[in-house]
């Protein structure tokens, strides 16, 4: 349990609902407004947008101890984006914006514990948008491995090439090449930049 999780749970003043998500079950739709933040206590949430060509793409891949709902619940526009998916069973404590803000009021702690959660979030949205910004698969790639210190574990490539926003050929192709010309070493699922 993060830091944040922890007070949520111990500190009596905070009030949560706890709900169990079934897998592939929609806990918002997109264009419903955000009235509560969510904390994913264990499990996987998603947050998708579909487009009528059936592609979708895939914004947030969210686990145990983080939080959705956290940067539209005091916007101006607190509507989502996409559609927030269980991909699998999970538990998550719902706070309200009322609850929140009682919280963030009476406690410089949790305060500070939800505003590093803030930018916590915040630098992984600029990550993967400098990421976006890279135009060829091979520069992305590098950017991707220096941003994770030189070395990366993979389970597929199928899900790297989603993480990385590319198609897995090209990503095959940019990982054998830079294999072949000795940039890369590729061992046992684990990808390091020489």
């Amino acid at each position: 349990m993060n830091n944040l999780v922890k007070f949520i749970v111990k500190n009596s003043g905070i009030h949560y609902d706890e709900i169990t998500a079934e897998r592939n079950q929609t806990l918002f739709f997109e264009g419903d407004e955000c009235k509560k933040v969510g904390i994913i206590i264990s499990g996987k949430i998603n947050i998708i947008s579909y487009f009528s060509d059936g592609k979708e793409v895939v914004y947030s891949e969210l686990t145990k101890n983080q939080m959705f709902g956290n940067n539209l619940i005091f916007s101006s526009e607190p509507f989502y984006r996409g559609d927030v998916v269980a991909m699998e069973k999970s538990v998550i404590y719902y706070v309200s914006r009322e609850e929140l803000m009682k919280a963030l009021s009476a406690s410089p702690e949790f305060l500070e514990l939800y505003l590093k959660q803030q930018s916590d979030f915040s630098k992984t949205l600029n990550f993967k948008i400098k990421l976006l910004t890279i135009g060829n698969a091979r520069d992305r790639f590098l950017y991707y491995l220096t941003f994770y210190n030189k070395q990366i574990t993979y389970k597929s490539v199928t899900k790297l090439a989603k993480e990385l926003y590319l198609t897995r050929e090209s990503l095959s192709r940019t990982m054998y090449k830079m294999a072949k010309d000795g940039e890369i070493k590729i061992e046992n699922k684990t990808i390091t930049l020489k």
